[in-house]
């Protein structure tokens, strides 16, 4: 007798079946996995250069691995390029700054984004779920259907 039941499957997605979405200026994104009991929530981001992200603090970590391209928080020196992993502990807080065309950054992000305004007030709050709702429509919008993005 097996310890081992029936091992799940692995779960497959190509990028035909999680299509990247206009956000605006050049650039893209896609929702890989949402798993919100957790608070986990995977994107991949297609950007051009001179997209800006609002400055935000993160509630968790959030885990960062940049495929192709160059950017940068606004805050600090380091510059990530192809190769480059980045950890964002919780409580950071950032502006990311894109540098070159073609850019493309995986994010793995626990808890939500509090999006500030210039004073450091909470203006919105970004989450998993929020973001999936989003990406549905913003897909549905585009032709695409609905993607098949992983739910735990």
């Amino acid at each position: 007798m097996s310890l081992i039941a029936a091992a799940p499957p692995a779960l497959h997605r190509g990028e035909d079946q999680v299509p990247f979405v206009a956000i605006g200026d050049g650039s893209f994104f896609r929702v890989l996995l949402v798993d919100a009991t957790n608070g986990l929530w995977i994107i991949e981001n297609r950007f051009a250069a001179g997209y800006r992200v609002q400055t935000h603090r993160h509630t968790g970590p959030v885990f960062a691995y940049t495929t192709s391209g160059a950017w940068k928080y606004e805050e600090q020196t380091e510059i990530n390029r192809a190769g480059s992993f980045l950890l964002e502990p919780a409580g950071s807080v950032h502006t990311l700054t894109v540098i070159e065309d073609q850019t493309r950054v995986w994010f793995q992000m626990y808890g939500v984004n509090l999006n500030l305004d210039a004073s450091g007030n909470v203006e919105s709050v970004s989450d998993g779920p929020g973001s999936l709702a989003g990406y549905r429509l913003m897909c549905e919008a585009a032709g695409h259907g609905a993607p098949e993005v992983i739910e735990l």
